[in-house]
């Protein structure tokens, strides 16, 4: 079973995401200046020029800042609203005074933080939004409640979860009777372990990985796109490898850009590719501001597309640096 995209869904004809989590300038309480805007500019310049048409958000994303530059780039571009697809998140609270950073599904505080994200995009609506992480305090009936009342207003088309697993999906699923279409998770050729899960069932190792079983298959079965952050992994294989890279990393390093190489491709290609190539649909949400690095992931869908299960299976036993049990 193979999960319907969200463009057969007409959601969005774009297999590939930009993060914006990089927008902004920095986490501080400073605000955003021309430059920061210039450089939003050329991100989403570089995701348009290879077909990107999906932005993803947050609220807190350089707090507030992200979303604020993003709105300077609409203005200039008047109908560019209606030719992208725009995802933001709320439900985290970020540390102030002498409360700590903490996750918050109440009623009240999703309806401000959607108001909010309106306001700093400068639109009236956003295309998907997505409950950002677990509140253990959550009252499904209270998310239900938010959630239609932004619906029914027309401030959000659709809804998804974030870092979330079945059972906590399926618990706020049987309040709210509109699909969650999304769940991101960090997934990538380095975080594979949502791969050994399911490798190692029956086996002692499996004990050890964190991934929840049955995460990916649920997902498939109850349409759910899953979409991953942080699937560059930091560039840790196109060309950032950490000084203490294990010896698996440096071998993967070496194997994806032979592959590049081979295909005349570039080695962001060929690990976004190898995250597409499983039959979930996993969507990539790049999370890099960097033009080139932006452009560099332009044949992606074509790799993924070429790869075989020998290729794909090559590159997963190389960055587990273990043989499968």
């Amino acid at each position: 079973m193979t999960v319907m995209p969200l463009s057969q869904r007409g959601v969005t004809n774009s297999r590939l995401a930009l993060g914006c989590m990089g927008l902004g300038g920095d986490w501080s309480y400073e605000p955003y200046r021309e430059e920061h805007i210039q450089t939003a500019e050329a991100a989403v310049e570089a995701a348009l020029s290879i077909g990107i048409t999906m932005f993803d958000h947050a609220d807190i994303y350089t707090r507030g800042k992200a979303e604020q530059v993003f709105r300077h780039v609409l203005d200039k571009q008047p109908g560019l609203r209606e030719r992208i697809v725009i995802q933001s998140k709320c439900g985290i609270r970020l540390s102030e005074g002498n409360l700590p950073n903490r996750f918050d599904f109440s009623r009240e505080h999703i309806l401000n933080s959607v108001d909010g994200i309106l306001s700093r995009l400068g639109t009236d609506y956003i295309d998907i939004l997505l409950l950002h992480r677990p509140d253990p305090l959550v009252e499904p009936d209270e998310v239900a409640e938010a959630l239609t009342k932004l619906k029914e207003s027309g401030k959000v088309r659709h809804f998804g979860v974030s870092n979330m697993h079945s059972g906590q999906i399926d618990f706020l699923q049987r309040s709210f009777s509109e699909p969650f279409i999304v769940n991101q998770l960090e997934l990538s050729l380095a975080r594979h372990d949502w791969v050994d899960h399911g490798v190692y069932v029956n086996q002692k190792a499996g004990l050890s990985v964190q991934f929840q079983e049955g995460l990916i298959e649920y997902s498939r079965s109850n349409n759910i796109q899953l979409q991953a952050w942080g699937p560059l992994a930091q560039g840790k294989y196109s060309g950032r490898l950490p000084e203490n890279a294990s010896e698996s990393d440096v071998r993967t390093a070496k194997l994806v850009e032979e592959m590049a190489k081979e295909r005349e491709t570039t080695p962001e290609a060929i690990v976004l590719g190898w995250l597409m190539r499983h039959p979930a649909g996993i969507q990539p949400v790049i999370g890099t501001a960097n033009p080139q690095r932006i452009v560099a992931c332009r044949d992606a869908e074509h790799q993924a597309d070429a790869m075989t299960r020998d290729e794909w299976w090559r590159l997963y036993i190389t960055a587990r640096g273990d043989k499968t049990p």
